[in-house]
C-alpha cells in the first residue's frame, strides 16, 4: 500500500479523523492562509492505511501533515513552522 503524501491539486495532505480538534485547527490555519489541502479521513480508509501511515511516520496521532510531500508532523509542528515564517517557504517550494 502506498500513502498519499503529495497531491496534484494541493500542496498539503492531511491525514485526519472526524473527531480530532487538532485536525480542525490545522485545516483552519491552512484555510486562513488560503492554502489548498487534500484531506484523507482515516475513519473512511481501510485499517491498513492507518497502519502504513504510522509505520512510515512513526507517529500514532492525527493530524499527520505532509507539505510538498514532506512529513512535517501534526498541528503543533505545522503551527511552529507558521510562527517561524518557514511554512510559506515550504509551500512555495516546487
Amino acid at each position: 500500500m502506498t500513502l498519499v503524501t503529495r497531491s496534484d491539486h494541493a500542496p498539503v495532505v492531511i491525514y485526519s479523523t472526524t473527531v480530532c480538534p487538532y485536525c480542525v485547527r490545522a485545516k483552519q490555519l491552512l484555510q486562513r492562509k488560503g492554502v489548498a489541502y487534500h484531506e484523507i479521513d482515516l475513519n473512511r480508509e481501510p485499517a491498513e492505511t492507518r497502519q502504513t501511515l504510522m509505520q512510515t511516520t512513526r507517529h500514532r496521532t492525527v493530524p499527520q501533515i505532509f507539505v510538498q510531500g514532506q512529513f512535517v508532523g501534526g498541528f503543533d509542528e505545522l503551527y511552529a513552522l507558521e510562527r517561524e515564517g518557514k511554512l510559506d517557504t515550504m509551500l512555495a517550494a516546487s
